[in-house]
C-alpha cells in the first residue's frame, strides 16, 4: 500500500481491492486506496468522513459499506458510511444501535451483519442486520460466545464468525455458523490453534483464516476451513506474521493487505496466494 496501516477494512467491488481507514499507530485514517491486481498498482480514492480504525466493511450491489470501528482515544463507534466507487462519493447512513469496533461484518443474500465486536467495555456476542433497501437494522441472534477481532466469512449462504478474544483478551479457536434463514447459530469445528485480530476469506467455498494474534505472538499461520466436512487443513503461511489485516478475494487470489507486525508496528504488505 502506500502507506502502512493496521485495523483497516477491506471490500472489493468490480474485482478492486479497496483498504479503508485503519491508523498508522498515531491516528486513525479515513484514508481509502484501491488496488487493481491486473496492474499491480494503487490508487487514492475519496476518504471516508469519520476516520476510524477496527472497521468492519461489506459490499452489497457494488456498493462499500464501512460500519463501526473508533477514532484515536474515543469510544466506539456506531457510524456507517456507504461509498459507491462509480461516483467516487460517500454518503452517511443509519447507525448501528449498538457501536462497536473489531466488529465481524459479512453478506448474505444483499442483507449486511454485523458480528460481535467490542463496545469500549467488553467483548459483544450482539449481531445486527442492516437492509440498504430500507436503510434500517434489525437485531439478530447473538453468537453463542461474544468477542472481538472476529474473522467473518459467507460459504453458501451461511455466515461463519472464526476466532476472535473474549472480553478478558484471550484469543479463542471457537467457530460459529450463523442460518439467516432461521436465525440460528451452531458451533463447528474449532481453529487448529486460538487467534483473534485474523483476516477471512473465501474461494470456491473454503474458508481461509489468514494472520491474527495468538496469545502473547502475531502469527503467519492460514488455515482453511471445509464446511462440507466441517474439517481445517493446514496451508502455506504468510511470509510474515501479522494481525489486524486486511483480507479479500480477487479473481481467485486470496490478498492479504497491511496489518501489524510482531511489534506492533504498522505494515503496507501486500501478499497474495493462490490455491
Amino acid at each position: 500500500m502506500p502507506a502502512p496501516r493496521y485495523g483497516l477494512g477491506a471490500g472489493v467491488v468490480n474485482g478492486i481491492f479497496y483498504a479503508v481507514g485503519g491508523s498508522d499507530g498515531a491516528a486513525a485514517s479515513g484514508t481509502v486506496v484501491a488496488y487493481a491486481a491486473s496492474t499491480n498498482l494503487w490508487t487514492a480514492r475519496a476518504s471516508m468522513p469519520t476516520a476510524r480504525r477496527g472497521v468492519g466493511v461489506g459490499i452489497v450491489n457494488d456498493t462499500l459499506y464501512a460500519v463501526g470501528g473508533n477514532t484515536s482515544g474515543t469510544a466506539p463507534l456506531g457510524t456507517l458510511e456507504a461509498y459507491a466507487p462509480g461516483t467516487n462519493a460517500w454518503a452517511t447512513r443509519a447507525p448501528l444501535a449498538t457501536p462497536r469496533a473489531l466488529l465481524g461484518v459479512g453478506v448474505v443474500n444483499g442483507t449486511l451483519y454485523a458480528v460481535g465486536g467490542y463496545d469500549g467495555v467488553t467483548a459483544l456476542g450482539t449481531v445486527a442486520a442492516y437492509a440498504p433497501g430500507t436503510n434500517s437494522w434489525t437485531t439478530r441472534a447473538p453468537m453463542t460466545v461474544p468477542r472481538y477481532g472476529v474473522g467473518v466469512g459467507v460459504v453458501n449462504g451461511i455466515l461463519y464468525a472464526v476466532g476472535g478474544a473474549d472480553a478478558t483478551g484471550i484469543s479463542l479457536a471457537t467457530v460459529e455458523a450463523y442460518d439467516p434463514g432461521t436465525n440460528t447459530w451452531t458451533t463447528r469445528a474449532s481453529l487448529p490453534a486460538a487467534r483473534a485480530q485474523l483476516g477471512v476469506g473465501v474461494i470456491d467455498g473454503i474458508l481461509y483464516a489468514v494472520g491474527g494474534y495468538a496469545g502473547s505472538n502475531v502469527v503467519s499461520t492460514v488455515a482453511a476451513y471445509d464446511p462440507g466436512t466441517n474439517t481445517w487443513t493446514t496451508r502455506a503461511s504468510l511470509p510474515a506474521p501479522r494481525e489486524r489485516l486486511g483480507v479479500e478475494v480477487v479473481n481467485g487470489k486470496l490478498y492479504a493487505v497491511g496489518g501489524a507486525d510482531n511489534t506492533g508496528t504498522a505494515v503496507a504488505t501486500v501478499a497474495e496466494y493462490q490455491p
